[in-house]
């Protein structure tokens, strides 16, 4: 029996320690969601709509991964035809956010997409067939409820529904989003490059799939000054540290639980609008939101 003793104790350690390093992949990936909208505001007035520099920062960022992980090509075309599910939700909720939050007010756009733990109690109970616990319908009421105070204001709409485009691609992101993460702890034969590049490469197919709907004219490189490409470059390096630790994260931690940890990026966010674009949320904003976090603290003792 104490020949055992020590075998035991690295396996424990090795496990804290992949824990912790999801936990801060998801935290990192949190901070950088979290004010990666402004960036993109920054291009956006400079004349580059969000469809563009979308696709752009991503075809740099595909570029960097691709050098990085050079000696693994070979492998990444080897991967199953469900790969394409995943790139396209990813892609879709990537992009949905980047226009929401160029156009939106950044917290009621990341509130709205905030409600994704809601769906993905949702679709973990029907999709995943995972029961549904009484603190998981507990969150479903509780975001509702949110939502309902956030969104509702009789002087525009009998319902409870998003005022603007961008609030709707807001929601919808969010719902991509809990797919994205349902998808992803589903696909664990995958590796984890190979749901990066899933996600990038998402993000560029749905993007040339909007660019016919594009109401900007559709930038050439040569358009693009040496800051446009600082900037660009910068994006790219965060969403290639971002999403690879967050694929890791998603991976080692239960969706649920990942999309409580994400909500992080609600407090960089609220920070960074408030100090770059001069924003600010009205009761019923600070009533609503507070609500839908509280329900995905719920969803996460659901799991």
């Amino acid at each position: 029996m104490p020949s055992q003793e020590p075998k035991s104790q690295p396996n424990a350690q090795q496990s804290n320690g992949r824990h912790y390093l999801a936990i801060t992949g998801l935290l990192f990936g949190a901070l950088c969601w979290g004010v990666i909208w402004y960036p993109y505001r920054l291009m956006a007035e400079q004349g580059v709509s969000g469809v563009a520099s979308s696709f752009y920062t991503y075809a740099i960022t595909v570029v960097l991964a691709g050098l990085y992980f050079a000696k693994h090509w070979r492998g990444l075309f080897q991967q199953p035809f469900s790969i394409i599910y995943l790139a396209l939700v990813a892609g879709w909720t990537n992009l949905a956010y980047v226009l929401a939050v160029i156009d939106g007010e950044v917290m009621r756009v990341m509130l709205l997409f905030y409600l994704s733990p809601l769906w993905t109690l949702i679709l973990a109970h029907f999709y995943l067939k995972e029961k549904t616990h009484r603190n998981g319908c507990i969150a479903i009421v509780i975001a509702l409820l949110g939502a309902f105070i956030m969104l509702y204001d009789p002087t525009l709409s009998a319902w409870p529904l998003p005022r603007n485009n961008a609030e709707w691609l807001a929601l919808s992101s969010g719902m991509g989003f809990s797919l994205t993460n349902v998808l992803t702890r589903q696909a664990a034969y995958l590796s984890l490059r190979a749901k990066s590049f899933a996600v990038w490469m998402g993000v560029l197919l749905v993007s040339l799939m909007f660019m016919p709907f594009s109401l900007s004219a559709w930038p050439s490189p040569y358009f693009f000054s040496a800051s446009h490409w600082l900037v660009m470059g910068l994006i790219a390096l965060l969403l290639l540290a971002a999403t690879l630790l967050v694929q890791y994260g998603v991976t080692k931690i239960a969706a649920t639980r990942a999309s409580v940890v994400f909500l992080f990026e609600l407090v960089v966010a609220a920070i960074a609008s408030y100090y770059l674009a001069n924003e600010s949320m009205t009761l019923n904003e600070c009533l609503g939101g507070g609500l839908i976090v509280l329900a995905a603290v719920f969803s996460a003792k659901s799991a």
